[in-house]
């Protein structure tokens, strides 16, 4: 009997084996990975997106998702059930902001803080389904993980997602009309009344969400006027707010204006300035959110900011939210 079995034995571990093998594809967990936001070398252009904005998965498997740009983001899956959970501010998170490594189900809400370069989120997705990506900073920056079942096969690798990643960075970012834009407005410009551009960009979808192209600059950044003149800044950037902030940084929320901004008849707002120590904010500036089916009229945002100039002089002025991306300017002012 001893001999029959040492005989049998080789036989029965081949066979054990050869099981463990078949199994674990369908036991074992993958680790996925994706980038959060893209910038190009002078941070000025900003991708804010998913990238890519659509992955496929197995339940079980991880996705970590590395923070590439200078702006922040965060990487937030809302609550899906019983009913799907309205979008918080992103200060406020799920309320509240969750550990890394996060589980994410579809029951509760998952949420990163705002987080920047450098930074890395994984979360693990237990069971089926299809749940939406989305941003709390940018509402047009979106996109989708789809969470299939261990016996479903899988559409694409990690190289296809890698190379998809970098497509859609590309596309975002070499956008020739708005490069093009920008030189022509970049200079140094003397006029009766100077006009600058607040930023800029446009918003793209495909079937896994919406991204951005943001444009963190000021265009015709340093007007040249006569004092007593005006210099009128006006936003063109579909997603994201910008200040016009001279002098010293508003303590605490940048949101509101500064006690010597007033508001004009047409809703833009106005200081006047009358010397280069002065401070002055614009409080945010931006186009205001694409009303919604079913929902109340947006409010009409403040798009402009309008400055005079009283005395001669050289006058720096910075976007508080993004002066760190290089977002800076100045006005001159000849007697």
């Amino acid at each position: 009997m001893q001999s029959v079995y040492f005989n049998r034995s080789p036989r029965f571990i081949r066979w054990i084996v050869l099981l463990a093998i078949a199994l674990l594809p369908q036991v074992a967990s993958a680790q996925w990975h994706a980038t959060v936001g893209a910038q190009s070398a002078n941070m000025g252009r900003q991708a804010l997106a998913f990238l890519p904005n659509e992955i496929w998965i197995h339940e079980g498997d991880t996705i970590t998702w590395k923070f590439s740009a200078g702006e922040i983001h965060t990487v937030s899956f809302l609550a899906a059930s019983p009913t799907t959970q309205l979008r918080p501010a992103f200060s406020d998170g799920c309320p509240g902001f969750s550990s890394d490594p996060a589980w994410f189900d579809g029951s509760a809400c998952v949420s990163t803080p705002p987080l920047v370069k450098g930074s890395t989120f994984t979360v693990r997705f237990p069971a089926a389904g299809n749940f939406k990506l989305v941003c709390l900073v940018h509402p047009d920056m979106t996109g989708v993980v789809h969470v299939l079942e261990l016996s479903k096969p899988l559409p694409h690798t990690q190289y296809f997602y890698d190379e998809e990643a970098e497509a859609q960075t590309r596309a975002l970012l070499s956008d020739m009309d708005r490069e093009e834009n920008e030189d022509r407005h970049s200079a140094e410009r003397h006029s009766d009344e100077g006009q600058v551009i607040v930023g800029g960009g446009e918003i793209s979808t495909n079937p896994g969400g919406a991204s951005t192209l943001s444009i963190m600059r000021f265009v015709g950044h340093t007007p040249v006027i006569h004092a007593g003149q005006t210099v009128e800044w006006g936003s063109d950037d579909p997603e994201d707010p910008h200040t016009i902030t001279f002098g010293t940084e508003p303590a605490g929320d940048p949101f509101p204006p500064s006690g010597n901004v007033t508001m004009g008849a047409d809703g833009a707002r106005h200081a006047i300035i009358n010397s280069t120590s002065d401070s002055v904010h614009s409080g945010f500036i931006f186009a205001a959110p694409q009303d919604r089916t079913g929902l109340a009229q947006s409010p009409l945002s403040v798009t402009r900011f309008r400055v005079t100039f009283t005395h001669p002089g050289t006058y720096p002025y910075i976007c508080a939210l993004h002066d760190t991306l290089g977002m800076k300017g100045k006005v001159v002012v000849l007697p």
